[in-house]
């Protein structure tokens, strides 16, 4: 895949109204306006895009995903600085949700890619959940995927992060020798996962690069103890939702020790397929 496909560049957009209301979600939909667009062919791999430009007065305008015009529900959260122009500023209460996240939920393999500025969380303050994949009725957490950084039950440090990121079930744990090195020392870092169906194994990278504390096999995603091969995100429960900054509203309901990031976010980019290590390295290097 050639990462230059997807290059991030500023394109004013001129939609007519109707054509507006026809695409995106039943909400009430903001004032037109300039948002951050990836050039991405009809059909290609990035699937949804959030740039929290913060260019508008309106925060649904400054929440938009660029690929579908997908302006989100909910978006509660402040403006701030980014890795690349304005960004997404956390709180204890501030969350960004999304009635889909476009056909991303018919990708088979898939990579996710953000930026994150955060410090370690204080002392009863929950875990805070950078994203997550609603799935009402799904399991115990209602959420098919999430990645969320530990409260201080399992406390992380400046230098050593204690994360986990959950998929179908499945726990992906970065605690004791495994955690992230220097993700919460408040600098902008990047963060990427993807999973490749063809070997059913998923690679996280901090800063462009895979961590070197990882064990062998520790990616192996599984069902029914056989490789998961292909996904199918719409199995048994269909997604519901993407929240971002949190685990959305449906899983604090059920599972109160689950808390609202309070650092910042850039950049949230998903893709309906693996990228390669060399892609997923010039997204760090260019601040994508």
């Amino acid at each position: 895949m050639n990462i230059r496909k997807i290059m991030t560049k500023n394109v004013v957009l001129i939609i007519a109204f109707g054509s507006l209301l026809a695409g995106c979600q039943k909400i009430t939909h903001p004032a037109l306006g300039d948002y951050t667009k990836d050039a991405n062919p009809v059909g290609g791999p990035l699937k949804f895009y959030a740039a929290f430009d913060g260019t508008s007065d309106n925060p649904l305008m400054n929440g938009v995903d660029s690929i579908r015009a997908n302006f989100p529900s909910s978006n509660t959260a402040a403006v701030g600085e980014g890795i690349s122009g304005k960004g997404y500023m956390g709180s204890e209460t501030a969350f960004t949700q999304y009635a889909s996240a476009n056909d991303f939920t018919s990708a088979t393999s898939f990579t996710i890619s953000f930026w994150v500025k955060k410090t370690p969380q204080a002392a009863g303050k929950g875990t805070n959940f950078a994203f997550a994949l609603n799935s009402s009725g799904y399991s115990w957490t209602n959420l098919k995927m999430f990645l969320e950084f530990e409260d201080a039950g399992n406390p992380s440090t400046t230098d050593s992060a204690s994360a986990k990121f959950y998929l179908f079930d499945q726990w992906f744990e970065f605690t004791g020798t495994k955690r992230m090195k220097n993700v919460l020392n408040g600098q902008w870092h990047h963060l990427a996962f993807t999973y490749d169906e063809t070997t059913s194994v998923l690679t996280p990278y901090i800063d462009g690069a895979v961590p070197t504390n990882l064990p062998a096999g520790f990616g192996n995603v599984t069902n029914n103890g056989s490789p998961r091969g292909q996904l199918n995100f719409n199995a048994d429960k269909p997604i519901t939702g993407l929240t971002i900054g949190g685990a959305g509203e449906e899983a604090y309901k059920a599972n109160s020790w689950m808390g609202y990031f309070d650092g910042q976010l850039d950049q949230f980019r998903l893709y309906g397929a693996a990228l390669s290590a060399a892609d997923v390295a010039a997204l760090y290097a260019n601040k994508q």
